[in-house]
């Protein structure tokens, strides 16, 4: 199985990657919807694309449909950390095969992309209705420290714990601890969806 996964954010590609791999999957990695779409070009159709919602160059809904019109016929899927029911119904309305969340657990991440790559749709119903209950609502910047503001703006580069301690000139603990203090403010369960959450607030 051929999986091309395109997501701007280096870390959480890099764990999609590792949980595909793991399971004998072939992945192609891309930062934005242009590579991904030069990959695509270039290369025999994949089994399965999997798009980042908010990655550059996707405004929003019109990444997929061009993905659909350009990529050769592969099915696409959506990935976000936080998603309207709206918005995912939509996305199935215009030919997605599905709809991931980023935090979903390793093995479900799994077997969901093995689900759409044999053709059948994966509808995230409890993911929508989670998200439609509990709407995004991130801190105000005004509402974050100044370290919490740098380490945020490098978890949003990609870099990891120990390269954000590295540049910031702090230790590892602290900052795992601000990074546990920004997923409370933001409401996320994990760094990575902080990020995501950070972004699609405006606040990186």
């Amino acid at each position: 199985m051929r999986v091309l996964i395109a997501d701007d954010h280096d870390l959480l590609r890099d764990f999609f990657d590792a949980w595909l791999r793991k399971e004998g999957i072939e992945v192609t990695a891309a930062c934005d919807l242009p590579a991904a779409l030069d990959i695509a070009r270039a290369a025999a159709p994949f089994d399965l694309v999997l798009l980042d919602f908010r990655m550059p160059g996707m405004d929003r809904l019109d990444g997929l449909v061009r993905f659909l019109a350009e990529g050769k016929g592969a099915p696409v899927a959506l990935m976000s950390g936080n998603a309207s029911r709206d918005v995912i119904d939509d996305a199935l309305r215009l030919g997605a095969a599905g709809f991931l969340s980023k935090v979903m657990a390793p093995q479900a991440f799994v077997d969901a992309v093995r689900q759409m790559a044999r053709g059948d749709r994966f509808a995230p119903v409890e993911f929508a209705q989670q998200q439609q209950a509990a709407p995004v609502t991130a801190t105000p910047q005004g509402g974050l420290t100044r370290r919490e503001r740098d380490v945020l703006e490098k978890l949003c580069e990609g870099q990891s714990d120990a390269d954000i301690a590295r540049v910031l000139g702090l230790g590892e603990p602290t900052v795992r601890l601000h990074l546990k203090t920004l997923c409370r403010k933001l409401g996320a369960q994990n760094p990575l969806e902080a990020a995501d959450r950070a972004r699609a607030a405006g606040l990186v």
